[in-house]
């Protein structure tokens, strides 16, 4: 299982480096890949060779994890790629001339509207909405910076209408956190507007390959499945009847990560943002998936919006996942703990790691699960277990989880990336207690904390999102929080 646990985590911090930082560094992705896998590589090492009953040194479980992030940053910038300029770029005669020795001019100020534009931008703004003081340009944004004279959401739909009357789809406007009591506005040039053709020849929705991925994703869990039953691979083969035996696992678990999908996918479709189907990601082992995805191709327009897709996911998925667990549970058989007993051991599961997990199984067992007991989890048992997982993993407050999202929608950005930074640190202090939760903590710790923001970042939730959200946290911290022991007595566990 450990194995397994290293190698989705290998294929996701892959993925986390090439779509987060590929593009800005010459650096090799597998460098950078290595070094952020090198702690969880010492660590598996030193389990496989000298074993899990020698403690590992102080030095190689800590060493890691304060070399290798300056390592990381290190390489980045020793390959960082340098962003051409505008006489650099512009046509191949300056690369030709480019070896002669001439003085190279001072470079004019940039400026990426005219004059006549920078009038009309300024007249953008109000006086009695927001106060413009000065425009900052960079290659990336223009930076309108004042002072906010009203609500915040008048004052974005007002200046956005504005700058659309004047400048078309030219530019995104950005509303976001800047010095205490000082938003701004960022005018970030739209993508869309210089490629409207490209909808049409790229489509947003492939059913097609979504179908697909479906149906093989259906085939490798219901073989996982079977498996866990106790079926051979040559069983199965020689009879493919008997993989019927293992639907309860593959239904189970496709329903619970479907519904979490579909979710996120209609709540954003609810905000019209341009949102891709569900897509599953099929694997030939357990758990026979790495789950499902969706992308969406355009910005989140505001807080609540953001709020509401981010939180859909996990209340849809966990409102199918309990009632899942519950029933597999009431068919799983209860066996004497033991050494092995742990977190995965699907054989001897030890449910009082787990404040819900532990309630929910004493509701489906009874009096049948008491003080020294597991349970041999039934494979609709395990699907629950696991969509119970992935609830809990995506609910972590950190960067781009649905977590990150829901914290960074009722609090702000800048108050989400410390947020953030202390969650690490809590799921790591947690590992050091429960070892198997240190995976957790070492994915935790290569997600960027920050968030992107929405389009209108600055408007506060409603009281009622904020409950919301303070329940879905506290939904987290009942996944996580052992049984305390006096619940334990109470309960007979």
């Amino acid at each position: 299982m450990e194995l397994l646990l290293l190698i989705v985590l290998g294929v996701m911090t892959y993925l986390i480096v090439k779509r987060g930082v590929a593009h800005l560094t010459r650096t090799p992705v597998w460098i950078l890949w290595l070094v952020l896998m090198t702690p969880a590589l010492i660590w598996m090492a030193w389990g496989l060779f000298v074993g899990t009953e020698t403690p590992i040194p102080l030095i190689l479980m800590f060493g890691p994890f304060a070399i290798c992030p300056f390592l990381y940053l290190w390489l980045i910038q020793k390959g960082k790629r340098e962003l051409p300029t505008d006489d650099q770029k512009s046509t191949p005669t300056a690369e030709l001339t480019s070896t002669v020795q001439t003085p190279k001019p001072k470079a004019p100020k940039l400026r990426p509207i005219t004059e006549e534009e920078e009038k009309l931008l300024r007249n953008c703004f109000p006086w009695g909405t927001y106060y413009l003081q000065n425009l900052d340009y960079h290659p990336q944004a223009i930076l309108c910076r004042g002072k906010l004279r009203s609500n915040p959401e008048v004052a974005y739909a007002t200046i956005r209408e504005n700058i659309e009357q004047k400048f078309g789809d030219r530019f995104l406007v950005v509303f976001q956190e800047g010095l205490p009591n000082q938003p701004f506005f960022a005018l970030v040039p739209n993508p869309r507007a210089k490629n409207k053709n490209r909808d049409v020849k790229e489509p947003l929705n492939r059913p097609g390959l979504a179908l697909a991925l479906l149906f093989v994703t259906l085939f490798t869990t219901t073989v996982v499945g079977a498996e866990m039953t106790g079926l051979s691979v040559e069983q199965w083969q020689s009879n493919p009847n008997l993989l019927r035996q293992g639907l309860p696992y593959s239904l189970g678990l496709l329903a619970i990560l479907g519904l979490h999908e579909l979710s996120h996918y209609f709540a954003a479709v609810r905000y019209k943002i341009r949102t891709t189907l569900p897509y599953f990601i099929p694997m030939p082992f357990l758990p026979g998936t790495l789950g499902a995805f969706i992308q969406m191709r355009s910005p989140v327009p505001n807080r609540k919006a953001l709020f509401d897709v981010a939180i859909a996911g996990p209340l849809g998925g966990f409102i199918l996942t309990v009632p899942l667990l519950v029933w597999g549970l009431s068919l799983s058989e209860t066996v004497p703990l033991s050494d092995e007993s742990g977190l995965f051991n699907f054989e001897s599961l030890d449910p009082r790691f787990s404040f819900l997990m532990a309630v929910s199984s004493k509701i489906a067992l009874g009096s049948q699960l008491s003080s020294n007991v597991g349970i041999h989890l039934h494979p609709l048992a395990i699907a629950g277990y696991l969509g119970l997982i992935v609830t809990a993993l995506n609910l972590m407050p950190v960067g781009q989880l649905d977590g990150g999202h829901i914290v960074h929608a009722m609090f702000g950005q800048r108050k989400a990336v410390a947020i953030g930074y202390i969650a690490r640190l809590l799921v790591l202090l947690l590992g050091f207690m429960q070892q198997n939760f240190l995976i957790w903590a070492l994915f935790l710790f290569f997600i960027p904390v920050a968030d992107e923001p929405a389009l209108n970042d600055i408007t506060e939730l409603d009281d009622g999102r904020d409950f919301l959200g303070l329940l879905a946290i506290a939904l987290l911290v009942i996944v996580l929080v052992p049984v305390p022991g006096t619940v334990a007595q109470w309960l007979n566990l």
